[in-house]
Formats: structure tokens, sequence, C-alpha cells
């Protein structure tokens, strides 16, 4: 009975600190009306089968999972669709226009999306460049219009572009999404300069998306301000994805405590951590 009631009153201890603390009540990722309490964002491509992929969802922590329409196929006999793989009780989806090298098949995706029933959310991504799959900012912004003014939760996939990123948050889009570097690459963040500007200038939650390898370039652009990560090949890629799943929701939550605790100032010289007063002479 000791015991139980020890556990029971920390319990309720614990409680009562998470609803008097404002940083724990407050520290919540909210995109197009939703509330999310994980900051990381994972794919659902490139694992070698469902049971992996399940695996690292779980252990990633990540309660929204990004999947392209065009892999999704519901209505071939025999075949399991990969969005029944996903429970939607736990796991919200975004659905994403991957593949798409126009304004005009974009816009189809994400309607088609729509019509499934999966919700009104979209990831956009137009990607007319087969070598390194960079976005095009002036088909990616013409799209993101056009769905916005058609009720959709518009989520852009973008160059590190700064000028692009305002223009979009202008238009209502419901976050940025800059890439880190190149998708696919695991180069890391080679773009850190002007993520950190569109950081500074957003309004809305500024999501990292391609090009991260490791935990510690998710800590690097969480400890810079961003909001969210959304990754894929990084964990799909690893030798074992669950394990690198975990490691990642380690790294988010790791950069983004870093970033709500407040760095110490860069200095240019050296400064003793024990003080001066009292020492023995």
């Amino acid at each position: 009975m000791l015991v139980f009631f020890l556990l029971l009153k920390s319990r309720v201890v614990f409680i009562v600190k998470t609803a008097l603390d404002p940083q724990i009540k407050k520290d919540e990722l909210t995109i197009g009306g939703k509330t999310f309490q994980s900051r990381l964002m994972i794919g659902s491509g490139k694992f070698t089968d469902f049971k992996i992929m399940k695996e690292a969802h779980e252990k990633s922590g990540a309660q929204i999972i990004t999947v392209a329409i065009r892999r999704v196929n519901l209505n071939a006999p025999g075949h399991i669709g990969l969005l029944e793989q996903i429970d939607t009780n736990k796991y919200w989806i975004l659905p994403n226009t991957a593949g798409c090298q126009t304004k005009e098949e974009a816009i189809r995706i994400a309607k088609l999306s729509r019509e499934m029933g999966i919700n009104n959310w979209i990831k956009l991504e137009v990607i007319p460049d087969l070598k390194y799959l960079l976005p095009d900012p002036i088909a990616t912004f013409e799209a993101a219009r056009e769905l916005i003014k058609d009720g959709f939760v518009v989520l852009p996939y973008i160059n590190a572009d700064p000028i692009l990123a305002k223009r979009l948050e202008e238009i209502g889009c419901a976050t940025v999404m800059p890439l880190g570097s190149p998708i696919g690459s695991g180069q890391g963040v080679k773009c850190a300069a002007n993520i950190e500007i569109i950081i500074k200038q957003s309004s809305v939650p500024v999501v990292v998306d391609a090009g991260l390898g490791v935990p510690s370039e998710a800590a690097q652009v969480m400890e810079m301000g961003a909001d969210a990560i959304l990754l894929n090949t990084a964990i799909a890629g690893a030798d074992n994805p669950a394990q690198m799943a975990e490691a990642f929701k380690f790294g988010v939550e790791a950069g983004r405590k870093a970033y709500l605790a407040g760095r110490i100032q860069i200095k240019e010289y050296a400064s003793a951590s024990s003080p001066k007063e009292g020492t023995v002479q």
C-alpha cells in the first residue's frame, strides 16, 4: 500500500507540474489547427518491407506520416495498400505529391488525395529536376495559391529561399518546408544561413525537410529554432531503421530543449567556469 501511495503521489505531482508549467503545456506543434506533441515527421517510402516501416514509425514517436499518393493503391486485387499498414487512429496522414513535375500534376494528385477521403492536407512537391530533385519555386507558388483557394492545408517543399518562404506564408500556407540539402543525399545542413533567416522571419511553422543524414543534424536545425523535421531516407536507408528512428527522435527532442533553454553567448576569449573569489592563496 505504501508503494502504491508513493507511486500515486508522484503521478499526481507530475500531473500538477505539467498543468502548471507553461513551457511543458504550451510547447506543442500546431499546423492547420491541429496540435501535435512530436516535432518529428517521417515518411513511408524506401523501407524494405512494411514490418520494418511500422517498427520505425513506432520508435520515432512521430505523429505525422507522409505518404506519396502515387504509391497508394487501394483497389488492386490482392494488393495490400500502404495506407492499410498505417494506423490512422494513431498517425495523422500527410499526403504528398512526390513525383509530380508540373503544377498541373501536383494539383491533380492533391485533389485525388482528397477524393480518396484521406484529408485536406497536402505536402506540395513540384520537382521537374530529375538529377538534383530540386523543387520548382514558380510552379510551387502557383500550385499552392490554387490549392489554398480550393480549401487545402498546404505544406510546400521548397529550396531554402527566404523570399519564397515569406511569399508562401503570405498567401496562406500552413508551413514552409525548406530543404537542408538535396533529397536523399545525406549531405546534412548545407543551407544553414538561409534556413536561419527563414526561421527568424516566419510566423508559420518551419519544417526542415530533406538531406539530413544523422540525428546531430536534426538537433542542429532544431537548436536554430526550426519547428519540426521531416525525414525519410536517413531512417529507411539505415542498417537498423527502427534504431535510427529512435535516435532521430532523441536528436529532435534534444535540439528543441536546447533552443528553449537558450544557448550561452559566444565569446572571443575563454571564460573561467570557477569564480576567482574565495580561492586559496
